[in-house]
């Protein structure tokens, strides 16, 4: 398996895939969840993935997925042993008809989700927490300050941000600077090998790494990038199953990405790989550190997208 990826200035050595836990306690739970984890720890995983939101869009229990994390740690014994991402701030999913761009970010917010998410969790403290959104309406210094207070009550050992914008990432990151904080510690935004061609998504609170984005991140490692939907929601996974009927009402359908996916193909010859493999080799080719999060079904899934580690796919197989 490649080398943990190290980012600067914290002592987080983290595996290059990170487990995403959307699915826990929908797709899987108890024995399967046990598995699931565990599978992933032996293959080399150490970074685990969750949000306190995660999924209350399907009633009629909240924070499933840190439940089912938290019932793992209590019955493992290993929570020393994984960096544990969780995120609060979230507009609210359990509504009949949820607002997304009604932000809940204010500090008695954060406060609220931060408590749950321990509880729920059955942990004292958070390895990385998340910003899962943006609230251009407060100060970005406010915003920092919270975070702060809750590495000071040892709730948190580092921060970072979902869904923000470069411009915001770059204020926050001189607004730590001038204070002598650490700051955002990684940025987890939309990217994958085909965003690039991809339509808008229904959700235009969701952030991609756009060419402002990308370069921010080459400039700024200490804000390790951690994309999500790194499998395009199985749009290459249908297409090369089933074709391209199968494919048309999916956001990612566009001429652009039925070109990418015929690279995808190609590529799948080439090394002998499955398509979760090409298109997670997507993220080690570029030019910054990408750590994907990856939210399998089962564990043959996992197994398959852990194992792009071993193929030594090269940067110009993804010239798109």
């Amino acid at each position: 398996m490649q080398n943990k990826i190290v980012i600067p200035q914290t002592d987080l050595s983290l595996c290059p895939i990170g487990l995403g836990t959307v699915g826990a306690g929908l797709d899987w739970d108890g024995a399967d969840a046990d598995l699931i984890f565990n599978t992933y720890m032996e293959l080399g995983g150490n970074l685990i993935d969750s949000a306190h939101v995660y999924s209350d869009w399907v009633k009629p229990e909240i924070a499933r997925s840190e439940r089912v994390v938290g019932d793992w740690l209590e019955r493992s014994k290993k929570r020393h042993d994984i960096v544990l991402i969780t995120k609060g701030g979230h507009p609210d999913m359990t509504v009949e008809t949820p607002d997304l761009h009604n932000s809940r970010m204010k500090k008695s917010d954060m406060e609220k989700d931060l408590n749950e998410s321990l509880k729920q969790l059955r942990t004292d403290y958070i390895d990385l927490y998340f910003y899962h959104r943006d609230d251009t309406a407060q100060p970005v210094e406010d915003l920092i300050e919270v975070m702060q207070g809750f590495v000071k009550e040892g709730k948190i050992r580092y921060y970072g941000c979902s869904n923000w914008s470069a411009a915001r990432m770059a204020e926050a990151d001189a607004y730590c600077k001038a204070k002598g904080y650490r700051g955002f510690v990684a940025n987890q935004a939309l990217l994958n090998i085909g965003s690039k061609y991809m339509n808008p998504l229904d959700d235009d609170t969701m952030c991609a790494i756009d060419d402002a984005m990308y370069e921010y991140h080459r400039k700024t490692p200490e804000n390790l990038a951690m994309p999500y939907m790194g499998v395009c929601s199985g749009f290459f996974h249908l297409y090369v199953a089933k074709g391209e009927d199968a494919v048309k009402n999916s956001p990612y359908y566009t001429p652009g990405n039925l070109a990418v996916a015929k690279k995808v193909k190609a590529l799948m010859e080439k090394y002998e790989a499955s398509v979760s493999q090409v298109v997670l080799g997507y993220f080690y080719q570029q030019d910054f550190a990408c750590l994907p999060l990856y939210g399998p079904q089962n564990v043959e899934q996992l197994k398959d997208a852990m194992g792009t580690m071993d193929i030594a796919f090269v940067k110009e197989d993804y010239d798109l």
